[in-house]
């Protein structure tokens, strides 16, 4: 069994604490928190610790705090020689303090407080720069998750990057769509369906294979009526560049 204790107490970690719980291949350890009132009611409080030198000695830390305090935290930590991963999507390995061994375990998920997910659905991306911490990493990643990646910092920066444009601004289209519809006195129910079938596609189909829509056509009579309908100057800026580049994509293939 693998000993782990987790540093922080935000999305991420709360979806760790209870990934961890529900397998008997990982004994999470301790939690480390400044607010133990946030974790108090997914594990035993004497699992919950607010003093860094209250932390002792286990196979793996996983930092799950903002991007900003990764080093800060990793500073802070008590002792020399452990081994310490944190789950950015964005910072590099580097990040951590030198008197520690270094991993990446990231989770490529959004996540949010108040809705559950299965973690063997969630893709787990694992760097390691010894090979036995690799291993590590790759055991409790396995444990909880059915697809586990080995990718290094440069290539999960680019993840990270794909991941912001597939996810976080794909929903922020979908609050543009629900204000176009709180406009006219219609209900955002209606795209559901849409919106579901769009994301299916793409589960079999290429991103390419996929498009539709008048920009895919070049109908630029829809396009034109698209626009003089819309009022809205960042709506109608935002039509523009994505249907720009909907119409260059299709000239390059």
């Amino acid at each position: 069994m693998i000993r782990v204790s987790i540093i922080g107490s935000g999305n991420v970690a709360q979806h760790l604490i209870q990934a961890f719980s529900k397998t008997a291949d990982i004994e999470l350890v301790q939690v480390f928190t400044r607010k133990a009132a946030s974790v108090s009611h997914l594990l035993p409080i004497d699992k919950i610790h607010t003093n860094y030198n209250e932390l002792i000695a286990v196979d793996l830390f996983i930092i799950a705090v903002t991007d900003d305090a990764i080093a800060e935290v990793s500073a802070a930590f008590p002792f020399n020689n452990q081994f310490v991963a944190h789950t950015s999507g964005s910072v590099s390995i580097e990040a951590i303090d030198s008197k520690n061994r270094k991993g990446v375990f990231y989770p490529l998920q959004t996540f949010s407080k108040s809705k559950e997910v299965d973690f063997k659905t969630i893709p787990i991306c694992i760097e390691a720069q010894k090979g036995k911490d690799f291993q590590i990493l790759e055991t409790v990643a396995k444990s909880i998750s059915n697809t586990v990646y080995k990718i290094n910092s440069e290539q999960r920066k680019a993840l990270h990057v794909a991941a912001v444009f597939v996810s976080n601004f794909v929903n922020h289209l979908y609050q543009i769509g629900n204000d176009i519809c709180n406009e006219n006195d219609l209900s955002f129910d209606i795209l559901k369906p849409l919106i579901q079938e769009t994301a299916n596609k793409i589960l079999t189909l290429s991103p390419n294979e996929a498009q539709t829509g008048p920009a895919k056509r070049n109908d630029t009579q829809t396009i034109n009526a698209h626009l003089s309908f819309l009022t809205d100057d960042n709506q109608k800026e935002i039509y523009k560049m994505l249907t720009k580049s909907i119409i260059d994509n299709g000239k390059k293939l």
